[in-house]
């Protein structure tokens, strides 16, 4: 697969990467162990050298399996990880930024990933209790150390942003972004290309609505977060199957599937765009690798973006609790 740089940050992975959250948690009962070691070591195979976890996932258990997964391969591939939760039980929302904690979450996460260093380091979420200096300068000091060797941020607004690239430069931000929920091209890209960071986006293909398998009528299980989502209500899902009524109209013409359409268009925004579509299934995994090789032109691109522009999205991307967790 294709090798791309976060940004300027000297960081090379391939042009997609893969989420590795849903083997574990968020979107129903975690994945049999074996079965997402496999799925992990199917995605090496097919080229794919980024892979991005969280403590916070299961909680600990994706870092585990990731872990468990790349350890025969780890000096081949580039591991993300992240801190700033208090884990507590279930999903939690207690933000924890503090620089003993991170130094502590690094510690424990370089155990379960079976590893010397985390190749990229994220601050999960921007924690108004912790000067964003402070978590600069403390990452700073662990890249010192050897721990860690690059810095990101996730949903982090365009303040922060700049205030932590001062201390320490940031390798990449993550953050939601597909034809889905657009909002990072009006201030985030224009800042990330003027400072040279790498954009990560998770969620690419709208947390599964891009597919196309998706439709009013679905019903997610009981542990599946998407049911907390007003987004993914069936009254805003048949509200917004205008978009995928669009990249699936491409995706006859080009011979290709939705999601590898909403994919491609993604890589074709920006070269420093590394996407990380997750899934449980090795199919769905062939299929979104596949998206690399395919080609958008120029005018189909254009015409993706006139056409999505026009679509009046309805619904918040999160729950309340969440929502006040992003960064402005």
């Amino acid at each position: 697969m294709q090798q791309r740089e976060l940004g300027r940050s000297g960081l090379r992975v391939s042009a997609l990467g893969l989420g590795c959250m849903g083997l574990d948690f968020g979107y129903g009962p975690p994945t049999d162990r074996a079965e997402a070691v496999a799925l992990i070591r199917r995605a090496v195979d097919l080229g794919i050298t980024f892979f991005d976890t969280a403590e916070v996932y299961g909680p600990y258990t994706n870092e585990e399996v990731v872990g468990e997964a790349l350890a025969p391969v780890r000096d081949k591939v580039a591991i993300a990880t992240k801190f700033g939760f208090n884990i507590g039980t279930g999903y939690t929302t207690a933000l924890n930024s503090r620089p003993g904690h991170i130094r502590e979450v690094v510690e424990a996460s370089l155990q379960r990933l079976r590893t010397d260093r985390i190749d990229l380091l994220y601050q999960h979420r921007v924690d108004p209790e912790v000067p964003i200096e402070d978590v600069a300068g403390t990452v700073k000091d662990l890249i010192a150390a050897g721990k860690v060797k690059h810095f990101g941020l996730s949903e982090a607004g365009v303040r922060t942003i700049r205030r932590a690239h001062a201390v320490q430069p940031v390798a990449a931000l993550q953050s939601e972004y597909s034809l889905f929920w657009r909002e990072p091209e009006a201030e985030i890209l224009p800042t990330l290309e003027e400072l040279g960071i790498g954009f990560v986006p998770f969620s690419p293909l709208g947390k599964g609505f891009l597919t196309g398998a998706i439709t009013e009528s679905t019903e997610f299980t009981t542990s599946d977060f998407r049911n907390t989502v007003p987004r993914f209500s069936p009254d805003m899902r048949r509200a917004n199957q205008a978009v995928v009524e669009l990249v699936r109209s491409v995706a006859a013409r080009k011979g290709a599937t939705p999601a590898q359409v909403a994919l491609a268009w993604l890589l074709a925004r920006k070269p420093w765009i590394v996407p990380i579509p997750g899934t449980t299934k090795p199919g769905r995994l062939d299929e979104n690798a596949g998206a690399a090789a395919l080609s958008l032109s120029t005018a189909e691109v254009a015409e993706i973006t006139g056409a999505a522009e026009k679509i009046p999205l309805q619904g918040d991307r999160y729950a309340p609790a969440q929502q006040r967790m992003i960064d402005r």
